[in-house]
């Protein structure tokens, strides 16, 4: 481990220069959906992977990534642009090819081991992203996207800080993935972004800004723990066949793509069939955990709990967008139940109240959530009001592993300070693949030293 002093010391400014794309855009304006204006009060999205030390020098690294950088922002023009507000407050990206940040930072004081090895995420993670604590709609003026590179003494960091009204995981990820193709050298990107805005979630309603802007409807500096919780494919397969009252047999053929499916990204993995009733394996760690919160948090009987989760329309619409639409296209499920119902009942019944809202979220009740915004046009309410909710957000279909540069897959991913409160969940794939996931937990520190000691949470922990 590094020195305690070491430890707080920032990492030192190396260069920071602008990216423009490669070829100027010919794209017009993308106005905002109703998927994306509630964004602006959120965080930019902060997000990146963790590697070994490349086998050629660091500067060559950073020229390398500024080529590939301003390549890849030609396939996806938004990024290197800015939001405009009309005169009747419609706000749009413009694609004017004003360009994104790239900044290079040193910490090699740090090792790879340092990131990795504590129980709980070490707090200098949080300084491998830049735009820290900047709210969406700041993109009037600042960059949509910065990336920042910070080398270790054994490896190297990639950071994306990406504007949150603008895109929603999936975006975020194809972007990513694309930014890595290109650096490896590939000619044709396999994913080429959709930026069509001929959906029911673009909207004639406007959202109203205050005179003094937007800030998040959280506590930026509430005291938090933060740990990534690993659950291995055997864990999970027997904790999926507890919750649906089966004997768990591992035969050794059940693959990623049955675990979960190749349709889309999203944030469950199998649909619950009429037939046989199934919760799937996500809606079953689910509940493992909203259970293991409720329990941690010592609420009374009568407190109403709410676990949301965060769900993509692409595939709920009716017609269906592209599975590659840019955007935001993301809408929050709630699932209300008293703290005494979810512990006094057992672990299939919490999964199937999850199960149900999402089974029940189809293309009659997307278009139901954008009339309710429409008739009252406001930003998300992130956070945990009552001090009785979990949110939910990522997704363990999310391509993550998918980074490859050049000198190999990401050893992790990790995110930064952006969108963190008491409850706050990031669920990722493992590294390992194979239907293991990675839940990045939130809460306040003696609500997670409540769950680290909960037996029914930590016996499926690997």
């Amino acid at each position: 481990m590094v020195a305690a002093s070491s430890a707080l010391s920032a990492p030192a400014l190396v260069s920071k220069c602008t990216v423009l794309p490669e070829q100027k855009s010919n794209l017009g304006d993308l106005k905002l959906s109703v998927s994306d204006l509630p964004m602006l009060s959120c965080h930019y999205i902060q997000k990146g992977c963790l590697f070994t030390r490349p086998p050629f020098p660091i500067d060559y690294l950073i020229s390398l990534l500024k080529k590939s950088l301003s390549q890849t922002l030609s396939h996806f023009p938004p990024l290197a642009g800015r939001f405009t507000t009309d005169s009747d407050g419609y706000i749009y990206i413009t694609s004017n090819d004003a360009g994104v940040d790239f900044i290079h930072k040193n910490a090699t004081v740090w090792s790879v081991r340092d990131i990795l090895s504590p129980v709980h995420v070490p707090e200098n993670v949080k300084s491998f992203f830049a735009l820290d604590r900047t709210v969406s709609y700041e993109g009037h003026y600042k960059p949509i996207l910065t990336v920042q590179v910070t080398e270790l003494a054994d490896g190297v960091f990639i950071g994306c800080a990406m504007n949150h009204a603008v895109a929603d995981g999936t975006s975020f990820w194809n972007f990513f993935n694309t930014f890595a193709e290109l650096t490896k050298g590939i000619k044709k990107i396999s994913k080429q972004p959709e930026f069509s805005r001929e959906s029911v979630l673009v909207s004639p309603a406007v959202l109203r800004i205050p005179d003094g802007g937007l800030k998040v409807t959280f506590d930026e500096n509430e005291p938090l723990s933060e740990r990534i919780f690993s659950f291995s494919r055997e864990s999970i397969l027997k904790l999926k066949a507890r919750v649906n009252n089966n004997k768990w047999i591992d035969n050794g053929h059940v693959d990623a793509v049955e675990l979960l499916g190749k349709q889309s990204n999203d944030t469950y993995w199998l649909k619950k069939t009429e037939s046989n009733g199934e919760i799937s394996s996500f809606q079953s760690l689910s509940a493992l955990l909203w259970r293991a919160v409720t329990r941690a948090r010592k609420l009374h009987v009568n407190k109403m709990t709410t676990f949301r989760m965060a769900v993509n329309c692409r595939h709920r619409l009716n017609p269906k967008l592209d599975l590659l639409y840019f955007g935001n296209a993301i809408q929050s499920i709630p699932t209300y139940a008293s703290a005494g119902d979810v512990l006094s009942k057992d672990l299939r019944w919490c999964a199937e109240q999850l199960n149900k809202n999402v089974n029940a979220h189809d293309d009659k009740t997307v278009r139901r959530f954008v009339e309710d915004w429409e008739s009252n046009p406001r930003v998300f309410p992130l956070g945990n009001f009552d001090g009785a909710s979990v949110t939910m957000g990522s997704s363990p279909r999310f391509p993550m592993y998918d980074n490859d540069f050049g000198w190999g897959r990401p050893l992790a991913v990790r995110s930064g300070k952006a969108n963190k409160f008491d409850g706050k969940i990031s669920a990722f794939p493992g590294r390992e693949g194979g239907g293991t996931v990675d839940l990045e937990v939130v809460l306040a520190p003696e609500t997670m030293a409540g769950i680290e000691s909960d037996h029914e949470f930590m016996q499926y922990v690997s």
